[in-house]
């Protein structure tokens, strides 16, 4: 607990000295020196440093250790703990509940470093995020200082409790239904593939609660605008089952599980905004998230670059090092390409949220086109490992297994394409 008061009041300091304001004012985040002068691609200081202390953190702490929670699975405590004290999550928590709230670019800068150490421990910690911003975005001054003001004092976990068996990328098909009942909804209904799922692990990090989106409007012609509503649910409620963890093909040390709810009873007093308004709240979340998960793939992307690079100035053949033939040295100037350009789509897509517009499109596009890249990079990093690549003993391998969700999570790559197309051919029909 000291340890993070300290590090929380060294990074306030930081904030006080100008990294709020380039937070949270669009010129400031710009970095406009004056008008006329345009745009820098130029870090602050402060944004340095924070990044700094998130790249230490993931060289020598992830890393370290990331291959041995990919073999089992284990939820990684340590690390998560480790992050919290070091300010590394919960970024998004205004300061109005003691947060340090950043902007969305600056938690983009932790979460592509974190992100570069294991994905698997980026995700658990970023679905804190996802978690979190129904909340920001829609929650009355008593529903924030209440729940996210507790994730300031403690290390404390929460999840996003959207997806169902049958309800992924179709969210509209949701059948988890509320029923108020009083002054209280009962809730009835099952949710799939729940990063951070887990109620309780054995320690002292504990689960805070859930969003969820339910349906309360029982007509089945009821437009999704106006038939879910969010509900902020206590983790320890009864009548919520956990299920099993799922063991995935990639990010193993993050957990992933499926939550029954039966008759859960919510007070009213947890409704977000509205009945009805939950819809509208869950899409605006993801326009937020969508950004540091492209973060992440784009971390993922350089650490690929990174080992193949390195592996291919070591490794010889035909009498020389294979960097030297134009068959390898193209292939990572092509992943170096994908790795610099995908930055820049995530960085734009922050950017325009802390310039307080609507980023649905370039949210998207960052989202899309990472998470291809990511998959591309790695690949192409196994290929020029050779049959070494195809190992457990060299890291490339998990990279390529983690990449694979960047593709499916927080809406797949072909959704995307349907919201950029949509967004795309709207300007034309305005």
């Amino acid at each position: 607990m000291s340890a993070w008061r300290a590090t929380r009041q060294m990074l306030q300091t930081i904030a006080g000295h100008g990294w709020r304001s380039h937070s949270s004012k669009p010129a400031q985040n710009l970095h406009i020196g004056k008008p006329g002068a345009g745009f820098s691609f130029e870090l602050t200081d402060e944004q340095k440093e924070f990044q700094a202390t998130a790249r230490k953190f993931a060289v020598e702490e992830i890393i370290p250790v990331a291959a041995q929670y990919d073999r089992t699975g284990e939820y990684p405590l340590p690390l998560i703990k480790r992050a919290w004290e070091l300010g590394l999550m919960n970024a998004h928590i205004p300061e109005s509940c003691g947060g340090l709230g950043l902007g969305s670019f600056e938690a983009c800068l932790i979460t592509e470093e974190l992100a570069y150490g294991c994905t698997g421990v980026q995700t658990a910690i970023e679905a804190n995020s996802l978690g979190q911003m129904p909340l920001i975005i829609a929650g009355n001054e008593h529903q924030q200082k209440k729940y996210l003001g507790r994730m300031t004092e403690e290390p404390m976990m929460c999840a996003y409790c959207v997806t169902e068996p049958g309800a992924g990328s179709d969210v509209a098909g949701i059948k988890t239904k509320a029923e108020k009942k009083g002054d209280e909804y009962v809730i009835n209904g099952q949710k799939m593939w729940i990063t951070n799922g887990d109620k309780l692990h054995p320690s002292s990090l504990f689960y805070n609660r859930y969003f969820l989106l339910a349906r309360t409007n029982p007509d089945a012609k009821a437009p999704a605008s106006k038939a879910f509503t969010g509900f902020i649910v206590e983790a320890d409620s009864p009548g919520i089952q956990i299920g099993r963890k799922e063991m995935n093909m990639g990010q193993r040390c993050s957990d992933t599980r499926g939550i029954v709810f039966e008759d859960v009873r919510v007070p009213k007093e947890n409704v977000l905004m509205a009945e009805g308004a939950g819809f509208k709240i869950a899409m605006g979340a993801f326009d937020k998230t969508r950004p540091p998960v492209a973060a992440g793939a784009v971390g993922l992307a350089k650490r690929a670059l990174d080992e193949a690079t390195r592996y291919a100035l070591e490794r010889k053949t035909f009498g020389k090092a294979i960097v030297e033939h134009q068959a390898v040295s193209f292939l990572l100037a092509e992943m170096a390409m994908k790795v610099e350009l995908a930055r820049m789509a995530y960085q734009r897509a922050a950017w325009e949220v802390d310039a307080g517009r609507r980023n649905t499109y370039y949210a998207s596009i960052a989202k899309a086109f990472a998470g291809d890249i990511a998959n591309q990079v790695a690949t192409d990093a196994v290929q020029i490992f050779g049959g070494n690549g195809f190992n457990t003993e060299y890291p490339v391998e998990k990279l390529m297994r983690d990449a694979k969700i960047y593709q499916i999570y927080e809406g797949t790559a072909q959704v995307q394409r349907m919201i950029i197309a949509r967004e795309h051919v709207g300007k034309f029909k305005a």
